[in-house]
């Protein structure tokens, strides 16, 4: 069975792209998060773009738990 990539309806934020990230690998949301804004304070905003774009383009996950 193959994983795939959701945004997270439980840890979310925004969209619940970072979110759906964590669960993807299985790691703590709050690392992926401040791994997040440390790329984003040291290169001036370029992955606000790819984020958006993550959370037209990643589907929102069913399962409500």
């Amino acid at each position: 069975m193959s994983k795939k990539l959701y945004r997270s309806n439980q840890d979310v934020m925004l969209a619940g792209v970072l979110g759906g990230l964590a669960e993807y690998f299985n790691v703590d949301p709050t690392w992926v998060r401040l791994a997040f804004v440390g790329i984003l304070l040291f290169t001036a905003g370029m992955p606000s773009i790819f984020y958006i774009a993550a959370a037209i383009i990643i589907p929102k996950s069913d399962v409500y738990n």
